[in-house]
C-alpha cells in the first residue's frame, strides 16, 4: 500500500452540549476507530494505533466495492450489534482474533458495519484543511451502496440528538464544528463527545480468587510520572467463563514482584498482584470521590499497551 497511515482527529471530553449554529451532532458509535486506505491497488484498514486490521475485517478488504474514489481515505468506526445496540464486546470478538480460519467462521456469528463519517483524501488530493460540511458532501458522492458500509447522519440539533441518544441507551454523541478542518494526531474542541455510558481503558495490577479461578480484577490508571493508581475492583461484565480461564493462566505466570500501585488498595486482604500488562475497557456509572470507580463493569480486553491506561481519560465529565 502507497498510502501511509495517519492517527485520526481525536474529539475531547466535554460536560456540556456546544451553543451555536456551527455545530452538528454525531451518534457516538460504541466500536473501533478504523480508517481506510485505499491507493487504487489494494485496500488496508488500520485502527488509531497504527495497527493492521485487514485480515480481522474481511467484508471491507476492497474500498473498490463501497467507494467510486480511484483512491481514498475513510474515516470511521467499525460496530457490532448485539439486542439491536452497538456492542463493544461484540465487535471486539472480532477485532482479536488473528488466524483467517477462525475469522472466516466468526464473521458469521458476528456481523460488522463500518459507520464513516470523513473522507481525508480522494483521487490523490488530502481534504486535511477543507472545512467539515465540504468533506461531508464529498464523502456523501463518492459513497456506494454497500451491505458493512454506512455513512453516518449528522444532525443540526445536538440536545434532541443526544435526549434520543439518552432513550436509545447509546454511549453518547460526538459534535463537530462544520467548519472544522481535520488536524492529524489532534484533539481539540472543534470536535467534543458528550457521554451517556462513561468508559475509560484501565490495566489490571491485581486479581483475586475464587476456588482457585480469576474472579474479579484490580484496575489502575497511570499518572504523568508513570504511577499507577488504583481505581476499582471489577468482577461484572462480559467476559466468558474461557476468559476468566485466561485470565487465571496468566495471574499463575505473571506475578509482580511488589505491588504495582503507589498505594494500598481498599479491596486488598485476598489480591494477588500480577504484573500490569492487561488493559481492559471498562464501563462505568461515576467517579466516586474517593477516585474509584463506580459500578464498574468489564467490557473486552484490548490490545494497547498499558502506558495508555492514563488517568486523563477522566477528563471533566460527571455524566453518569
Amino acid at each position: 500500500m502507497k498510502l501511509k497511515p495517519v492517527i485520526p482527529f481525536e474529539p475531547i471530553l466535554a460536560d456540556q452540549l456546544p451553543q451555536g449554529n456551527q455545530w452538528i451532532a454525531q451518534i457516538k458509535w460504541d466500536g473501533v476507530r478504523m480508517l481506510s486506505y485505499y491507493d487504487g491497488n489494494s485496500t488496508e484498514l488500520v485502527n488509531r494505533r497504527g495497527n493492521r486490521r485487514t485480515l480481522q475485517y474481511p467484508e471491507l478488504a476492497d474500498a473498490a466495492a463501497y467507494s467510486k474514489a480511484n483512491s481514498i481515505i475513510l474515516d470511521g468506526e467499525i460496530i457490532a450489534l448485539s439486542g439491536g445496540k452497538p456492542s463493544f464486546h461484540e465487535v471486539m470478538r472480532r477485532d482479536s482474533l488473528r488466524t483467517e480460519g477462525t475469522i472466516q467462521a466468526v464473521k458469521r456469528q458476528v456481523p460488522i458495519m463500518y459507520m464513516v463519517f470523513d473522507i481525508l483524501y480522494c483521487n490523490g488530493l488530502w481534504l486535511l484543511d477543507q472545512p467539515l460540511h465540504k468533506r461531508q458532501q464529498l464523502l456523501a458522492e463518492m459513497l456506494l451502496p454497500h451491505p458493512h458500509v454506512q455513512s453516518v447522519p449528522s444532525y443540526t440539533d445536538p440536545a434532541e440528538l443526544f435526549h434520543a441518544a439518552q432513550k436509545g441507551g447509546l454511549e453518547g454523541i460526538v459534535c463537530k464544528d462544520i467548519d472544522s478542518t481535520y488536524a492529524l494526531s489532534g484533539k481539540d474542541k472543534r470536535w467534543q463527545k458528550r457521554k451517556i455510558i462513561q468508559d475509560l481503558v484501565a490495566v489490571a495490577g491485581g486479581v483475586t480468587f475464587r476456588d482457585g479461578m480469576v474472579n474479579a480484577l484490580l484496575l489502575g490508571l497511570y499518572d504523568d510520572e508513570g504511577k499507577l493508581h488504583y481505581i476499582g475492583h471489577a468482577g461484572a461484565g462480559k467476559l466468558t467463563v474461557q476468559d476468566w480461564r485466561e485470565l487465571t493462566r496468566y495471574a499463575q505466570t505473571s506475578a509482580a514482584p511488589a505491588m504495582p500501585f503507589t498505594a494500598l488498595p481498599q479491596r486488598s486482604k485476598a489480591a494477588f498482584w500480577i504484573k500490569p500488562q492487561l488493559c481492559f475497557k471498562i464501563h462505568f456509572l461515576e467517579w466516586n470521590t474517593s477516585g474509584t470507580l463506580r459500578q464498574p463493569v468489564i467490557q473486552a480486553l484490548v490490545d494497547i499497551p498499558p502506558q495508555d491506561c492514563l488517568l486523563s481519560q477522566r477528563g471533566t465529565a460527571t455524566l453518569t
